[in-house]
């Protein structure tokens, strides 16, 4: 019997339960360590239906993580499972997609969309920045790898800005990049040189009065960081060397902060005056989970390259072509526009988010938790914030933050941390108005149990 996801709620006996804990200990004696957030085994056999899922146990958990965003519709969801049973798929179900081309039919009325059809979609969600050309590939870090040679190769610059805060890949090079916690470089080469600068922790941050250091002037009228960075005559980087500047439209890993429109204006202007490079990072914040298609559409910036994955099941750079080289041999990836099911799934994703205005309710659906979660007085919660789904609880010190998240798995509902003491909340795109109620209620109850 499957769950009625209008009526479900959570129901925990035992979390870990004794096959969870058999589960984990087999996986983890072949597996090598890694960041397993907790003991929570999905059973991909028992019911599930958005963000309800069912674990080994038979426990019923509401998953407000979405899998750190990689199921932008939570699990079992019809709105993709459904288009994708009437494909008949193929096997090999991957090709070396690099490589060799495949087709599923006329371009025009294929049998089912296929990686051509998801860089399609993708040039069209692009546009209006001018991009015209897709490289795929397999994961969020290797999409950043690609844009930041492609930037390399365009500009000829050796250079790179990153921003406190930053997270943006566990590959050597996009390593390199991150700035959240300083165990992921640790003990790692790195490229260089990259700088860093402050980044804007506040949507609403005045310039007069920022506390984020980046307009460090109390009066506001001096130069920002990044102005004194690339002056000409007094800044200690050469604008003309720089590769790239890369940036979370809305940090994810870095604590789900949401920047200013004047933060944001400052590295448009400054990108514009010396003719850099601006990558966009969108492999959380995107493929509408802010609200907009990409978190960059808030804000006064003209992205040059914009990298996605997660929601969209691959991994993808993507510019004008104008900013890709020209040589065949510089960009390859075996899967990367190979994989036939994931590249379905990231285009029937697209085609759900206009089908069913998912734009709409990230926003609305965004906006009622934040009000419900400012509204409960919280013991111990110091700030809420966010942008759409991508949801934030701050709270007073990282140990209440840990307690709140092992409490609220007992209640059946799963959360994620980031930053250094915020709780981060993915719910589905089609998250419907009872389940971001019931998501608060659950939340504010291990709250409370915690206080």
């Amino acid at each position: 019997m499957g769950l009625d996801r209008d009526r479900v709620e959570p129901r925990v006996a035992e979390l870990p339960g004794e096959k969870a804990r058999e589960r984990v200990d087999y996986h983890r004696s072949f597996a090598a360590p890694a960041t397993y957030v907790y003991d929570f085994v999905w059973d991909h056999t028992a019911p599930a239906d958005g963000p309800f899922c069912t674990d080994v146990d038979g426990n019923v958990l509401m998953d407000f993580t979405s899998h750190v965003g990689a199921a932008p519709l939570g699990y079992q969801n019809p709105k993709i499972t459904e288009p994708m049973a009437e494909f008949d798929l193929p096997d090999p179900g991957k090709i070396a997609g690099q490589d060799f081309y495949l087709s599923a039919g006329e371009p025009a009325d294929p049998q089912f969309p296929g990686p051509a059809e998801l860089m399609d979609r993708l040039v069209e969600a692009t546009s209006h920045y001018g991009m015209d050309t897709v490289f795929l590939s397999n994961s969020g870090a290797e999409a950043v790898e690609n844009a930041m040679k492609i930037c390399y190769d365009d500009t000829g610059g050796k250079y790179a800005i990153t921003f406190e805060g930053a997270f943006h890949g566990r590959t050597l090079g996009t390593l390199s990049l991150n700035r959240s916690k300083e165990v992921y470089r640790r003990e790692f080469p790195e490229i260089g040189p990259v700088h860093d600068a402050p980044f804007c922790r506040d949507r609403s941050c005045d310039p007069a009065a920022c506390g984020c250091g980046f307009f460090p002037d109390p009066d506001g009228e001096g130069p920002s960081t990044l102005r004194r960075m690339l002056d000409p005559e007094r800044g200690h980087v050469n604008a003309d060397e720089l590769a790239f500047l890369i940036l979370e439209p809305v940090q994810g890993e870095g604590g789900y902060h949401v920047p200013s429109d004047a933060f944001m204006e400052e590295v448009a202007a400054l990108c514009d005056e010396h003719d850099i490079h601006i990558v966009a990072d969108e492999i959380q914040s995107g493929v509408g989970r802010s609200g907009e298609l990409w978190a960059s559409d808030h804000y006064p910036i003209e992205p040059d390259v914009i990298t996605a994955a997660k929601a969209l099941r691959v991994g993808a750079t993507v510019a004008s072509k104008d900013v890709f080289p020209e040589e065949q041999s510089r960009l390859s990836s075996t899967w990367g526009a190979g994989d036939i099911a994931a590249s379905l799934q990231g285009a029937l994703t697209l085609d759900a988010i206009h089908e069913y205005d998912l734009l709409t309710n990230a926003t609305e659906r965004g906006r009622q938790a934040r009000e419900l979660l400012a509204d409960a007085d919280l013991p111990g919660v110091t700030d809420v914030r966010g942008l759409g789904l991508l949801l934030a609880v701050e709270f007073d010190t990282k140990e209440r933050r840990d307690d709140v998240q092992a409490a609220a798995m007992q209640h059946g509902l799963l959360t994620l941390g980031c930053g250094h003491r915020t709780l981060r909340l993915l719910p589905p795109l089609d998250v419907t108005e009872r389940e971001v109620r019931l998501g608060v209620d659950l939340l504010a109850e291990a709250v409370r149990d915690v206080a």
